[in-house]
């Protein structure tokens, strides 16, 4: 079994940053990607950014050049630095820990763009 904790949510203005972060613990010793996913009301959880064992990224088309991904293997540490967030960014942010094992899922931080 895995454990998944996201820390960092929050209220943000419009061209503000934040930065999230998520630890995995217990069984962690076959992880092959880390990611953040997140879901707005009304609509489908869908991926935001994601890193492999290997250090290979991906991002969605519209957080790419505004958010990085980046992770810390020896602690089971993932992070998403959000710049120039927009309110369109609005949603739960679910941090994901993909394993041979199968998915395990975080409860979720809420990160709100307004002013």
């Amino acid at each position: 079994q895995v454990q998944v904790v996201e820390s960092g949510g929050g209220l943000v203005q419009p061209g503000g940053s934040l930065r999230l972060s998520c630890a995995a613990s217990g069984s962690t010793f076959s992880i092959l990607t880390m990611g953040w996913y997140r879901q707005a009301p009304g609509k489908q959880r869908e991926l935001v950014a994601l890193i492999t064992n290997a250090g290979i990224t991906k991002y969605a088309v519209s957080v790419k050049g505004r958010f990085t991904i980046s992770s810390d293997n020896a602690k089971n540490m993932v992070y998403l630095q959000m710049n120039s967030l927009k309110p369109e960014d609005t949603a739960v942010y679910y941090c994901n820990v993909h394993e041979f094992s199968g998915d395990y899922w975080g409860q979720g931080t809420q990160v709100t763009v307004s002013s």
